[in-house]
């Protein structure tokens, strides 16, 4: 699990704050290197050219994707959410793939910060915190409607309440514990394959051919999967980041 550990890259002496220590870690530092890739691509795509170039138009094209499912979940009033949701999954896409590219060959081991539930953890309650402000912002106490789906007898109301506070409550928590699960499980399971690899070709021969090519080839194939679970965490967190706020807004 050492891939998984965050490390202080300067020392953690001489960085408590409040009795809270702030040491810049691995983790920090590829969220900063995703930030600012991030960053460049946006401003590359802003050219605002007549005719886009390529840039602009992969820019665009991840825009509109994010505009086109915010109407289809909100409606209008979804396209003020388009820059909260286009930067969280292109933040958590751009943090997947980093976290899949091979620089352990030049020594150089990116760090997956989207598999630590702290991070994943954040990002729900951003969104969460969101939907809460939306919700009673604009309806106020009638908030609490959304609990009571329309049509339900009174006497079953002190039981559906309860049940749906619950299920809303727990939200965030699923939201985060989704991203984080997929993405450890798929880099523990290259982490196995790719000692099995090892430690069939440090056996000989036999078990090179046995075990190590085997085990080379699936790793192929889970690395291909990775990819596209890449994109479709990111997708999915931003799918169900705008289901919550559909809720805050239209009370369905």
């Amino acid at each position: 699990m050492h891939q998984f550990t965050i490390e202080p890259l300067f020392g953690s002496q001489g960085w408590e704050v409040a009795g809270l220590n702030i040491a810049f870690t691995n983790s920090a530092l590829w969220m900063l290197i995703t930030t600012v890739i991030l960053w460049i691509f946006v401003a590359g795509g802003m050219k605002r050219e007549l005719v886009p170039g390529r840039w602009q138009m992969m820019v665009e094209t991840f825009t509109g994707f994010i505009d086109d499912m915010l109407e289809a979940n909100i409606g209008k009033e979804g396209r003020k959410y388009v820059p909260y949701i286009f930067s969280l999954f292109m933040f958590i896409l751009f943090a997947n793939l980093l976290g899949l590219l091979p620089l352990g060959v030049v020594g150089l081991h990116p760090f997956t910060f989207t598999s630590h539930f702290t991070v994943t953890g954040v990002l729900a309650i951003i969104s969460f915190s969101i939907v809460l402000i939306v919700g009673f912002w604009k309806h106020g106490f009638h908030f609490f409607s959304l609990f009571v789906p329309h049509g339900t007898p009174l006497p079953m109301i002190p039981i559906i309440f309860p049940i749906e506070l619950i299920s809303f409550l727990v939200r965030p928590f699923s939201l985060a514990l989704r991203l984080f699960v997929a993405m450890m499980a798929g880099h523990v399971l290259l982490k196995v394959l790719s000692s099995f690899v090892i430690g069939g070709i440090n056996a000989g021969a036999g078990f090179a051919a046995l075990v190590s090519i085997p085990s080379f080839a699936l790793m192929i194939g889970i690395s291909a999967l990775e990819i596209l679970v890449a994109g479709i965490q990111a997708y999915v967190f931003a799918l169900l980041t705008s289901l919550y706020i559909n809720d805050a807004e239209n009370l369905h």
